[in-house]
């Protein structure tokens, strides 16, 4: 399987230069997901002790819900869980370790699929790409609100514009939104934990 060259340029570039630690030297980086591999996220995974989360993307949260259309709740993080379990499932991708965090034993990957058969047949299918740019999963983005990786952010606005995925719904919960309203109001925490009621 060839490997796509853009990994070696800005991804990697990028990624590397706000990562916990470097990528491991490995004779061979590329991996497929092992069939027990047991997912957690729709973004992320676990196999023999060690965390594997798509490089730049982030799932929707589980015990947040949205509103299908026939007026049901439905576990938005479970939606995002299923939609990458079954395009690895059909996509069968290879993964590349682009960073290694030690301390929590977790691998930032990027995933690429060749598919031989049917209507992809030989193109290349990144998994980020492919989850966000059909509204499964959104563009992760740093403490600060910038995108991860730029090329998602694009994909995450055609979704968004044409309704699909999880953008059909109405109340669908950005987990970038509760993400960065939780660091806010943590960050917050402890100044406003120092100021006495005022009726003391």
């Amino acid at each position: 399987m060839k490997k796509p060259g853009f990994l070696a340029a800005g991804i990697l570039a990028a990624f590397l230069a706000s990562a916990p630690a470097r990528a491991e030297d490995k004779p061979n980086p590329w991996f497929q997901v092992p069939a027990t591999a047991s997912f957690t996220t729709g973004d992320t995974w676990t196999y023999a002790g060690e965390t594997h989360r798509l490089y730049g993307v982030q799932a929707c949260l589980r015990g947040t819900y949205f509103t299908n259309g026939a007026g049901a709740p439905v576990d938005c993080g479970e939606a995002s869980l299923a939609m990458l379990v079954s395009l690895i499932r059909d996509l069968k991708p290879e993964c590349y370790t682009a960073a290694w965090q030690a301390a929590t034993k977790t691998r930032f990957v990027i995933c690429v699929a060749q598919p031989t058969s049917g209507s992809a047949a030989g193109s290349r299918i990144d998994l980020g790409t492919a989850l966000i740019s059909t509204g499964w999963a959104f563009a992760a983005v740093t403490p600060n609100g910038a995108p991860v990786h730029d090329p998602y952010i694009v994909a995450q606005d055609v979704a968004k514009k044409q309704r699909l995925g999880l953008w059909q719904f109405s109340d669908v919960p950005d987990p970038n939104v509760i993400i960065l309203r939780d660091i806010r109001n943590a960050a917050n925490a402890p100044a406003q934990a120092s100021i006495p009621p005022a009726n003391q």
